[in-house]
């Protein structure tokens, strides 16, 4: 659909490049030199336009390396993550610190002045 979209101002560019080369063809000097350069540059936004359409119309739809990914302009996938914990996009769940034995029971001393 996007593609059928962007075919009217494709076209309204590619008359409105013809018409500037018409006239720039009836004219002498900078004049003649700008109005080609003018009609070739609405030439190539049009090109461009279809090309962008071409490219929107082959990825519609998609949203990350496959389906179920995580991407971050569409938010996270919630779908299926509750059923796998540590897995997804926030990633495992940190682990606690391993405790050394007895340190729990030492109490600090207070550092003495001499």
């Amino acid at each position: 659909m996007i593609f059928l979209l962007v075919l009217l101002p494709a076209t309204g560019l590619t008359i409105a490049g013809y018409f500037v080369l018409y006239l720039s063809s009836r004219t002498d000097g900078t004049l003649r030199t700008f109005g080609r350069y003018l009609g070739f540059w609405a030439f190539t936004l049009a090109g461009l336009l279809i090309l962008a359409a071409l490219f929107a119309a082959a990825h519609y739809g998609h949203h990350g390396m496959g389906h179920g990914s995580y991407c971050p302009w569409h938010g996270a996938r919630e779908e299926g993550w509750e059923a796998r914990p540590g897995e997804g996009p926030q990633g495992p769940a940190p682990s606690a610190p391993p405790a050394t034995p007895g340190a729990e029971s030492e109490t600090p001393t207070p550092p003495t002045r001499q």
